[in-house]
């Protein structure tokens, strides 16, 4: 089906109070991100009755209009073309509504712009770490042995994969590095080198390091000595966020202030490597041992949260996940995953993370069935398939937070699904796509307890909605 995008357009900047009301404007997988200079001007009833719009919101300083995969880079351009504005990424304009947001907000802001742009990297990552995991698994295809063990064939291909689903967490530090000294506003490159200094092979990795302090193998910790005056240990940050973003900053801030310092004539020569030298010692000795504890003590703090009471923090977890997207909080559980997965060997959180996505697709599919006018049943069976694939921002905007009892609806799901995960223990050994594929991403020993988990986040929302839809008369739903 085709559409007029500059009508769509012309509409959107009508309903938005004109575009001298548009300051900004800017474009993620489903949302156009706009900086307004008076967003009461904004008539959300019109807005909302646009073709392709499946919802509006004002968070986070910025007024956000859900359009959809694919579809909201043509508005957008079209949208450019009719007000003549420059293109901004996505933090310009989060910096032009920052004034408007309070600390937590500005926080989280900060974990979606340095996230988002390496997330690819990390779903492919884990998408190939858990095939991987599937051909390792005995018992998973032949009883009592791994497909490797049954055929030896498999081996070379078996390794190849796994050096291309270790990469990106090897070298976590440097991607991180190269998205947050974009973020703060450094030398990228210098990032890249900080991420990967932070990851360098004369250093410890984290399994040599605890080997290393428990005294195992006649192993002992090594240490920089500088002069006889003081000593650094000699210990690697690989797939750890919080020492990599926190040096990062430091690194930008010293860079920045150095930038405005140094004459043009010598900044090549002085800058980089003044950066670089001091931040690193700053990264090793200080913020790297800091933010290691630190996070240790985060990581900590959820595991028993969840061992102490499993039902209660899947509860919770299903229950509020679904409107912390809404905020845009839910960014901060891709660090707690990663953490997760570098101290603990696997997350429990993702896993209810595809348990919420799931549940708001089966709510819309419900809505598809149940409804009988047609541009809400076109809406809700593609935001079904796309919350079904891990996008579900157009069935939560478009259709459930619409009607409002199925994204009530989606909830209970999800919280069931995620507190029978809980129960269960279910980790996954990376983050993947969080939908219907996701369960490639699973520890193999987990994924049957993970499909009982799907199977309530699908069935739950769909039958709670179709059954209050045959009991209620709703505009747009058909009573049976």
């Amino acid at each position: 089906m085709s559409h007029d995008y500059s009508t769509i357009a012309s509409e959107l900047l009508h309903s938005l109070g004109g575009a001298d009301n548009l300051e900004q404007a800017a474009h993620c997988v489903t949302r156009l991100r706009l900086a307004l200079k008076d967003p009461s001007l904004v008539d959300s009833a019109t807005l909302n009755q646009i073709d392709l719009v499946k919802g509006s919101f004002f968070t986070g300083g910025l007024f956000q209009v859900v359009i959809g995969p694919g579809e909201v880079e043509k508005v957008y351009a079209a949208l450019r073309q009719q007000t003549g504005l420059a293109a901004s990424t996505i933090a310009d304009v989060k910096d032009k509504g920052a004034q408007k947001t309070h600390a937590m907000q500005r926080l989280v802001r900060v974990f979606s712009d340095v996230f988002m742009p390496i997330l690819p990297a990390l779903i492919i990552a884990g998408l190939l770490m858990g095939v991987n995991n599937l051909l390792g698994a005995k018992g998973m295809f032949i009883e009592g042995k791994t497909l490797l063990e049954a055929y030896p064939g498999l081996d070379g291909l078996w390794s190849l994969i796994n050096l291309m689903a270790n990469t990106s967490f090897v070298f976590l530090p440097a991607l991180v590095g190269w998205s947050a000294a974009k973020r703060f506003g450094g030398s990228e490159i210098l990032g890249i080198v900080l991420g990967l200094m932070l990851v360098h092979p004369d250093l410890l990795n984290a399994w040599n390091y605890g080997k290393a302090v428990a005294g195992l193998d006649g192993q002992s910790l090594p240490y920089f000595d500088i002069f006889g005056l003081f000593r650094i240990e000699k210990v690697g940050y690989q797939g750890q966020i919080l020492p990599i973003l926190l040096a990062a900053y430091v690194m930008s801030v010293i860079e920045k202030w150095l930038r405005a310092r140094v004459p043009n004539a010598i900044t090549l020569l002085v800058v980089p490597i003044t950066t670089i030298v001091v931040t690193g010692v700053l990264a090793l000795a200080i913020i790297g041992p800091v933010t290691r504890h630190l996070g240790i003590l985060i990581t900590e703090g959820v595991v028993t949260l969840f061992e102490l009471a499993p039902m209660l923090g899947g509860a919770i977890f299903g229950l509020l996940y679904a409107p912390l997207v809404i905020t845009g909080m839910h960014h901060m559980f891709l660090a707690v995953d990663l953490q997760l997965i570098a101290t603990q060997g696997g997350t429990f959180i993702w896993p209810m993370i595809v348990m919420s996505n799931l549940a708001q697709g089966s709510a819309a599919l419900a809505v598809f069935t149940m409804s009988r006018n047609a541009r809400d049943r076109s809406m809700a069976s593609t935001s079904a398939i796309s919350a079904y694939f891990g996008i579900t921002e157009p069935a939560m905007f478009g259709v459930n937070l619409r009607y409002k009892f199925p994204f009530y609806a989606a909830l209970i799901g999800s919280a069931l699904g995620s507190v029978f995960l809980s129960l269960n223990k279910v980790q996954a050994s990376a983050i993947g796509v969080g939908g219907l594929p996701g369960f490639i991403s699973i520890i193999p020993q987990y994924i049957p307890m993970f499909v009982i988990g799907m199977v309530i986040a699908l069935v739950v929302p769909f039958v709670l909605t179709c059954g209050l839809s045959l009991k209620i008369i709703r505009p747009g739903y058909r009573v049976a």
